[in-house]
């Protein structure tokens, strides 16, 4: 990435910070689908609370959901260490601020990873 033209990596980090956006956006579709589901499965299911709670835990099917939704985070991870790689290239060679922060790194960054708010902002 060192050797790249500037014109070429600063493509790569806008393609790269889009995709990131995209898969940051699949992901947290797909989490509210899951959390719908198991809603959904909840109330429809007789019984008392724990008998519910353990009933949707142990539904194989919100498991390979909920197993898909992990697998997409893994993958947001990555891409987002890529982005950072990426910008980190571009501020040693002065191109980017120190300090700047990213349109889509920051989408999103008052909630943590499972979907609560953070204490970060």
């Amino acid at each position: 990435m060192w050797q790249m033209p500037q014109a070429q990596l600063l493509v790569t980090y806008h393609e790269a910070r889009r995709r990131y956006a995209e898969k940051k956006f699949a992901r947290d579709t797909e989490r509210g689908r899951l959390h719908w589901l198991r809603a959904r499965a909840f109330a429809s299911i007789k019984g008392s609370i724990t008998e519910r709670t353990n009933a949707v835990d142990a539904s194989d099917e919100l498991a390979r959901k909920g197993q898909h939704v992990r697998e997409l985070t893994r993958e947001l991870d990555l891409l987002k260490a890529d982005v950072d790689v990426i910008a980190a290239t571009l501020r040693l060679r002065g191109m980017m601020p120190a300090g700047f922060q990213e349109d889509a790194m920051t989408y999103g960054s008052s909630m943590s990873d499972e979907g609560e708010p953070s204490d970060q902002g």
